[in-house]
């Protein structure tokens, strides 16, 4: 669900948000909106709205565990997960933790990825988070619920800044409430 249809229609956060974020046309290839979140981080009032927003909303719902995806879910988890006194628990690229990990591959546009996590980092049983930047087909989301869900994590959520709009008639990711700030932006030439 958007933000705007659980309780934030016309919150001026929300479009704070939206503004802050640049479009990148054809990146990272021709036909792409790129929607950079960087410039978010650059306004920290805007930067802070948007961690606030996402605190107000699991700060009552007993999650132990925010698990970022790869990278810019790094961005947003560390300060979702002290705002609600939860642990952060990076979802890397492979090849990227040291130690004992669980992998779980995922299908592209273009071939497959994967992302790992350390054994141990979730308990059986923990209520988790899963925050990203951006949600699209979903994909990479759906990866991470399973990569928690093998170890016996409950996934409470998955959370985006932003989703294109053909998430919203989805709400659901592997049966998981999906949480989405804004759509993309566009920009005046059509894009």
């Amino acid at each position: 669900m958007f933000a705007e249809e659980n309780g934030l229609k016309g919150d001026p956060r929300l479009r704070a948000i939206s503004e802050a974020i640049r479009v990148v046309p054809h990146f990272p290839k021709q036909g792409i909106m790129f929607q950079d979140i960087t410039t978010l981080l650059l306004n920290h009032k805007v930067f802070k709205d948007t961690v606030d927003i996402f605190v107000d909303r699991y700060r009552d719902m007993d999650i132990s565990a925010v698990a970022g995806v790869e990278a810019r879910g790094f961005m947003f988890g560390p300060a979702i997960a002290l705002g609600i006194g939860a642990k952060f628990i990076p979802l890397r690229k492979p090849r990227k933790l040291p130690g004992e990990v669980i992998s779980e591959k995922y299908v592209l546009e273009y071939g497959t990825d994967c992302l790992e996590m350390h054994v141990g980092a979730v308990q059986p049983g923990e209520r988790a988070l899963v925050i990203d930047d951006l949600v699209a087909t979903g994909g990479t989301l759906s990866a991470a619920i399973r990569l928690l869900e093998r170890v016996g994590a409950e996934v409470v959520e998955c959370a985006c800044v932003v989703g294109v709009p053909e998430v919203k008639g989805h709400r659901r990711l592997n049966g998981k409430p999906l949480y989405v700030l804004v759509e993309p932006r566009q920009i005046d030439n059509g894009f």
